[in-house]
Order: C-alpha cells, then structure tokens, then sequence
C-alpha cells in the first residue's frame, strides 16, 4: 500500500511541469510579484474599468464594494471609474453590479465567442498566468484582429492594450519537430517604457486577483485574531491541567 502511494506520488510530481507547459500555450509563465497596496488596486481598477469592462463583464461584484474595499469614495467610483447606463438610459448607480456594457449576442457575433466573466479569472487561471498573458501578445496579420498570444495560441482577443505597450513580434524555433518560443523582438514603442507597462499590468492582476477573492484581507485579519486567542487558550488549558493534576498520586 505504502509503495503504491509513492508510485502515485512519484508520477503527479513528474507530470506537474508538462501540466504546467500545456497551460501556458507552451510559454513559461513569469511570476507575479502583488504589492497588496491600496495604491495599486486604485490603478489596477483604472485600467480594469476602462480596458475590460467595456467586452468583459465582472457581474459578481458591485462598484459600491470595490469603492470601499480599495479605499474610494462612492462619488469618486460614480463621476470617474462608471462609463455605463441603465435598462432605461441613466447613469449606473455606484450601487449597481459591475456589468459590461456589451450583451453576450453582440459579443458572441464580434469575437465569435462570448467574452468571459472576468471575476474569477485570477483564481482559474492563477496570477502567473494573467501576467505573463498580458504581456505576451504580438503582431501576427493572420488573426481577426491582428494580435495572437504565446500564453493562449489562437486567441480571439485583440490587444487593447497595444498603444500603452508598442508591437512585438514573437521568435520560434525548431526544436526536434516542434515549435518553441524563443522569445520576442520589439517593433515599435509604446507610450510607457517596458518598465511601466509592466507595472500597469501588475496593477492590473492585483486588481483581478482582489476580484477573485475580496475577503482575503478581512479573513486574514479576522486568522491573526483567532490564531491568538486559540495560543492564549491553549496556555489557560494547559495552566488549568496542571493545577487539576499536581496533587494526583500514582
């Protein structure tokens, strides 16, 4: 039995990498670093509310939470961070689910695909994976849109992003049959220096991983409590067994 457990062990811990490999389109997947400070997903929220809401949805959400859990104000989020309208024409109250502008038929029609609920993508897909997609895709004229991506081959978005980054190409080579990545070559600038749209992105996925999970900060601020009362707990406990039992005789 013991043997047949590291067998199984032995071949989960073998196939991990090429799990890993097939889930990044064959590209290694860069780690992402979040700072976790209100700051950033400030910005993060920027860029997510002005360059994915408009195709995406994020619909388990409303602006009202978001305002208050990255330190806004729910004026601030309704003049500046909410560019869309009601069923009857009026302005998003800031108390309203963060949903796309666009229905699913026009989207399904546009990409050929409904655009994904972005809400739960940083917990789907992992941090690692958003930021190194971000950051992969390049100028290939075979696609609809003009853009492809080495993290997600064939992919139907186009790359809204592209006047912040600047064009890339993407170098593969042969190896025993099969195409690798090697890498990519700059076409033109973008307004921000590499640096800086790093940077954006990495706004941007704290901002999306706070969205697959908003509660994280209070449940780990409501853990550090629990886990003191639970050591104060357990001296009290021991103290009490100790005075219970000091005068037992064996």
């Amino acid at each position: 039995m013991k043997t047949t457990r590291l067998l199984v062990l032995g071949l989960c811990a073998a196939l991990m990498p090429a799990l890993g490999s097939a889930a990044g389109g064959g590209a290694s997947l860069d780690e992402f670093e979040s700072t976790d400070s209100k700051r950033s997903l400030q910005r993060g929220a920027r860029v997510f509310l002005n360059y994915c809401l408009g195709c995406h949805t994020a619909d388990y959400h409303r602006y009202s939470r978001m305002a208050t859990d990255i330190g806004l104000s729910d004026e601030f989020v309704a003049d500046n961070m909410i560019f869309t309208t009601d069923k009857e024409g009026d302005a998003t109250k800031v108390g309203a689910l963060m949903a796309s502008s666009m229905t699913e038929d026009y989207g399904e029609k546009s990409f050929g695909i409904v655009p994904p609920n972005l809400a739960l993508t940083a917990r789907s897909r992992g941090v690692d994976w958003l930021y190194t997609y971000m950051r992969s895709f390049y100028l290939d004229e075979s696609r609809p849109f003009g853009a492809n991506n080495v993290v997600l081959p064939q992919v139907g978005m186009p790359h809204v992003l592209a006047h912040l980054q600047g064009w890339q190409t993407a170098n593969y080579e042969d190896r025993d049959g099969q195409e690798v990545f090697t890498g990519f070559e700059k076409l033109t600038r973008g307004e921000l220096s590499p640096d800086e749209y790093d940077g954006l992105i990495r706004d941007l996925v704290s901002f999306m991983d706070y969205l697959g999970d908003p509660n994280r900060a209070t449940r780990h601020a409501v853990g550090f409590w629990v886990m003191l009362f639970l050591i104060i707990f357990l001296v009290l406990a021991i103290m009490l067994k100790k005075e219970y039992w000091k005068d037992v005789r064996h």
